[in-house]
């Protein structure tokens, strides 16, 4: 299917607009384990393979996604929909991307309460986990970096002798993580102001 996609993508001067409803049906057939784990299908998906946007306009639309309220797969079909065919593909793109999720839970509902004791699947759910688990890991690494560290492009490709000077940790913003992570330990703030606070932060210092 991906390569199909691809393929019909590379030969069009844009992405048709079914060509993008498949995609995020493919993105929403195979992200499993929420939000945190659609982050790197996400950008697997919609950076690497299909390229419609590159790895800074993604990781924008990622704090922009989880700072507003709903999925953020959700929120990231919506908006590249809407960029591209206005209201009405933002519409079609977020039909292909919960179109998945709509097919599966009906059939869980279904057949879930009968198979759901089967050693078979407890066995599955088990493995799940910890995949998943990576998953998640993968992104927040990235989100890390891109956050924290200034990376001047084409340093993946330059000799590691010249690494530090293409790539540098952005100071500003390490002491801004830091000082978050230390309010959620000690206090009980809700995590919502904080995000609030990057939003304002970003826009004075950065």
């Amino acid at each position: 299917m991906t390569d199909f996609l691809i393929t019909e993508i590379q030969s069009q001067t844009g992405i048709g607009l079914l060509c993008l409803i498949g995609v995020f049906f493919y993105v929403g057939l195979i992200t499993i384990g929420g939000g945190q784990v659609a982050i790197t299908v996400m950008q697997q998906v919609l950076v690497d393979q299909f390229q419609l946007i590159d790895d800074e306009f993604f990781f924008n639309m990622v704090a922009i996604s989880e700072s507003t309220p709903g999925p953020i797969g959700i929120n990231i079909a919506t908006y590249i929909g809407t960029e591209l065919y206005g209201i009405f593909g933002g519409f079609f793109s977020t039909l292909g991307e919960v179109l998945p999720s709509i097919i599966c839970i009906i059939l869980i509902a279904r057949f879930f309460g009968t198979f759901a004791q089967k050693k078979g699947v407890q066995a599955a759910f088990k493995t799940l986990r910890p995949a998943v688990s990576g998953v998640i890991a993968v992104a927040a690494v990235k989100i890390i970096i891109i956050a924290l560290f200034v990376i001047h492009e084409g340093f993946l490709l330059s000799a590691p002798s010249t690494w530090n000077s293409t790539i540098h940790i952005s100071g500003v913003n390490a002491v801004f993580y830091i000082l978050c992570l230390g309010i959620l330990f000690k206090t009980k703030i809700h995590p919502v102001f904080l995000v609030a606070a990057g939003a304002v932060f970003g826009v004075i210092f950065c």
